[in-house]
């Protein structure tokens, strides 16, 4: 009678996580297509960024293959600004590796992540003077964001992240394997190398043609709360080596990319990554999985316009 009941309790779950997976994937696809996202598209359409050189080369090169890189310096002309970006990343790294060599007490590590040690989490206490905050929420990176996706987007998320070494032997997990983040499929992260990044540093790795419109997007297709991990050697079989793009790059690289494309990487060995990182997402990114990880006062968007204003409220 108990194997009954626990094969029925099983049942009764499954059948009720596809039900809940449903009506998730139904309504995002409702705010994506008539709800939120509309009238996103539609404040964009009446307000289009008017993008430099730099900035368009970015966006063509993301809707070419899902991702684009470029130096730092090219994107943000601030030397003080990208000097406080560095100075932040020195003293959290300072910092994460005085705690690693005692007994690693106080870092922010997620269960099942532990091997990224992260600035500020989930723990809401992002300053707005913040640098990085910033360089994420000025038009030189917001307009880039904006005129990929066609729509205003919405600053979701931003961290400092430390990447440990691991033992050459380990096993790939969590983020470490190839993925699709699930969360949106109108989404533009960027990550900025704080040190030089070589095959031994978990450099980020992305398949090419694998977002929107992609020759690979329909190979195990984003959907919203799908399986994002698929097995490595049917990957590996699918997917041409010629695909994927390895980021190995100086210090000062900022790499963009459509992370619902299949992406990967922080499997450092020798030497811990450091980078800052950003996620752009639409109005119908699944709120339960995307909470904000920093706090803006309305009272304190007086000195934006109003396509900052829609980002970061």
């Amino acid at each position: 009678m108990h194997r009954k009941k626990t094969k029925l309790a099983a049942r009764a779950h499954r059948l009720g996580t596809a039900i809940e997976r449903r009506g998730i994937a139904a309504t995002y696809e409702l705010h994506d297509r008539l709800l939120s996202n509309r009238a996103s598209r539609r404040k964009f359409a009446h307000g289009r960024p008017e993008l430099d050189s730099v900035q368009r080369s970015i966006v063509d090169a993301l809707g070419r293959e899902g991702y684009a890189s470029v130096p730092f310096t090219e994107l943000v002309a601030d030397e003080t600004l990208r000097q406080q970006i560095e100075e932040q990343a020195h003293r959290f790294t300072t910092e994460t590796e005085h705690a690693l060599a005692s007994d690693g007490e106080g870092l922010r590590r997620r269960a099942g992540k532990e091997f990224v040690v992260r600035l500020h989490s989930y723990d809401g206490n992002i300053a707005l003077d913040d640098p990085w905050f910033r360089a994420c929420s000025s038009h030189r990176m917001l307009d880039v964001a904006n005129a990929y996706l066609g729509l205003w987007s919405k600053l979701e998320y931003l961290d400092v992240w430390y990447s440990i070494p691991q033992a050459v032997s380990s096993e790939r997990k969590a983020s470490q394997r190839w993925h699709r983040d699930y969360n949106d499929r109108h989404l533009l992260k960027a990550f900025l190398y704080l040190v030089d990044v070589d095959e031994e540093t978990g450099p980020f790795e992305y398949v090419a043609g694998s977002a929107r419109g992609g020759p690979y997007a329909d190979d195990w297709p984003w959907r919203p709360l799908s399986e994002s991990y698929p097995p490595a050697d049917e990957l590996a079989q699918r997917i041409p080596a010629e695909a994927i793009k390895t980021f190995t790059a100086p210090k000062g690289t900022i790499i963009f990319c459509n992370t619902s494309g299949f992406h990967r990487g922080g499997f450092a060995t020798a030497r811990p990554r450091v980078l800052s990182t950003v996620t752009y997402s639409s109005p119908a990114s699944l709120a339960s999985l995307t909470e904000r990880n920093y706090s803006y006062p309305s009272e304190s968007a007086n000195g934006l316009d109003a396509t900052q204003r829609y980002a970061v409220t």
